[in-house]
């Protein structure tokens, strides 16, 4: 089931279906037939517009299968530059018949996941479109400009193997977009394997990756594969890189380059074909120029970078977030349908979230348990009000405000009052700093 959370005080649940595009009205028929043949769930309409403005005022689509012209595919490319801009995750599949190979490779370039002809075999089509609603079900939940980003670049990059490094604070949501990237990979029928570099010591980390044999050391009774071999033909997530010691990173650094390992006491190698994905809640840049982490691997395993915005910097996807655990969690607890109450939603989104989105997912479970009628309120949550810390040294948090609020006011005046130049100065989105001002205005107006 899809988990839809927008702008709605609860979360419904929806079955991804798909949405088919029809140009010529045989070809889309023909389609037709075939979608209700295997038994697919679709909606029809018969143009780019209608397309457009069922995507953005649905939730549930989970893949558009889009008529290609013969002659060009123009409008087709137009479909998919524009589900491009608003639905970034929505794949198109085109089918048609088409005569120059080039109209398809120009698809493919424009972003069209796939490609099929007019008359796909049924079983094939069902595969292929079982494959994009599957992954769409696990979907992130998101309502930010800067998450729109990220995840429409982990989108682009897990079409390819390239190796991505994903860094952040700790609880923004690394190990998510891992296996988003995953699952939108040609390795996603594959196993997807996480290694906490952090969680595990370090002389027990050599093993757990390339695996040893029979009495390699003292308790080897038996040969072990390790994580290396454990994903073969998946994706292999190294999480918290940074934690690794240097003497293992230059054994990882071969494997990554020879893409063979070789267990501990054994005397030959064994091919592996794993993407590596990994993550880290430090400066690997800094690590390097402190001799703490290797420049070489480094850049190995940096071929395409990703950063994660903390929670606070992406107000908008607070309340989405928010619903979305009440949902998950609530159903797993017995306590499914409930809401969060207009306070409890101010309380969340004037919270500070130094713990990211972990944080904010602990605070509702810590609701969930308190709560006995059908809406979560602020005293169910267990966060502090921003006007409940005033006295004391407990003043933190209004004192951070106060220093917000003057560096606010400082970019706004070296900027002349230009929003959007005060809010790529203070490396924020436009729409972020709107929110942090009016906030500015009512704790102004409270006080007066």
């Amino acid at each position: 089931m899809m988990l839809t959370a927008r702008k709605q005080d609860s979360i419904v649940e929806t079955a991804p279906l798909v949405l088919l595009v029809g140009g010529s009205q045989g070809s889309a028929q023909a389609m037709s037939a075939v979608l209700k043949r295997i038994g697919q769930t679709f909606l029809e309409t018969p143009s780019l517009e209608g397309a457009v403005a069922l995507v953005g005022r649905r939730d549930d689509v989970g893949v558009v299968l889009a008529r290609c012209e013969s002659r060009g595919g123009e409008a087709a490319f137009g479909l998919i530059r524009e589900l491009r801009r608003r639905a970034p995750l929505v794949p198109v599949v085109l089918f048609g018949r088409v005569d120059d190979p080039s109209t398809v490779v120009e698809a493919m370039r424009g972003g069209a996941a796939d490609f099929v002809a007019e008359q796909v075999d049924g079983d094939r089509l069902a595969r292929m479109l079982n494959g994009y609603l599957k992954s769409c079900e696990s979907a992130p939940v998101f309502e930010s400009a800067a998450s729109r980003h990220s995840f429409d670049l982990a989108a682009r990059v897990a079409r390819t193997d390239v190796s991505v490094l994903i860094t952040g604070e700790s609880g923004t949501g690394k190990e998510v977009v891992a296996r988003f990237i995953h699952e939108r990979s040609d390795r996603a029928d594959g196993p997807f394997v996480g290694v906490n570099c952090a969680a595990i010591p370090e002389q027990m980390m050599e093993a757990t990756l390339f695996g040893h044999e029979r009495g390699a050391f003292t308790g080897a009774h038996q040969a072990r594969p390790g994580k290396f071999e454990v994903s073969e033909g998946g994706t292999l997530l190294l999480d918290e890189i940074s934690e690794m010691g240097l003497d293992l990173q230059a054994k990882l650094l071969r494997v990554l380059q020879e893409r063979e390992v070789e267990r501990i006491g054994a005397h030959d190698t064994r091919a592996v074909d794993v993407r590596v994905l990994a993550t880290s809640n430090r400066d690997l840049r800094e690590e390097v120029r402190q001799g703490r982490f290797r420049e070489d691997l480094f850049y190995r395993l940096s071929v395409f970078p990703l950063r994660l915005e903390p929670l606070r910097e992406r107000v908008e996807d607070i309340l989405p977030l928010a619903r979305w655990f009440l949902c998950k969690h609530g159903a797993r607890m017995g306590k499914p349908g409930l809401r969060l109450s207009k306070q409890a939603c101010d309380r969340l989104v004037a919270h500070a979230w130094i713990g990211n989105v972990r944080e904010l997912e602990n605070a509702i479970q810590r609701a969930l348990v308190l709560v006995e009628g059908d809406a979560v309120e602020p005293l169910h949550l267990g966060i502090e009000d921003d006007g409940a810390t005033e006295s004391g040294a407990a003043g933190l948090e209004s004192r951070v405000r106060d220093a917000e609020e003057s560096v606010i006011q400082q970019a706004l005046a070296s900027c002349n009052g230009r929003r959007k130049d005060a809010a790529r100065a203070l490396g924020i989105s436009e729409r972020t700093l709107r929110y942090k001002l009016q906030k500015l205005r009512e704790r102004e107006e409270v006080v007066q």
